[in-house]
């Protein structure tokens, strides 16, 4: 079987939203209500085997200097086949292509990111901390 990468569309949202609840579940990513996967896939991207959801990324677009790459994940059996790396460079390019300046990630997975041509913003930065004003739902 091959993999299919596409844009996400709203009707995604589902599948989407049940691929990454185990995610969600193990705090792998950062737990999402599935109106906000629905919000996410706007700027999205998923990668099917088949009609099987094996990979999803977003870009939220902040302003036109800053976007995030969110909700980063493919499924562990088709990790290292490059699924990720491109997930990545739809999300970058459809960035660009709105005319934003620059793209950050937030991972665990600090040396996948470096693969992809993220760096650090400044030499001696190595994380982003954050204030919680209240509680995830």
């Amino acid at each position: 079987m091959s993999v299919t990468i596409r844009e996400a569309a709203v009707d995604d949202a589902a599948v989407i939203w049940e691929f990454l609840e185990p995610f969600f579940a193990d705090r792998l990513l950062l737990r999402r209500s599935e109106e906000e996967v629905q919000v996410l896939s706007k700027h999205g991207f998923v990668a099917f085997e088949a009609d099987v959801c094996i990979g999803f990324a977003a870009v939220e677009i902040y302003s036109r200097k800053l976007a995030e790459i969110q909700c980063l994940a493919v499924s562990e059996r088709f990790r290292n086949q490059g699924i990720g790396h491109e997930l990545v460079r739809r999300c970058a390019m459809r960035a660009r292509e709105l005319g934003v300046m620059e793209v950050m990630a937030i991972s665990s997975s600090e040396r996948f990111l470096q693969s992809c041509g993220f760096d650090y913003a400044l030499p001696d930065q190595k994380k982003a901390l954050f204030y919680q004003l209240r509680p995830r739902e």
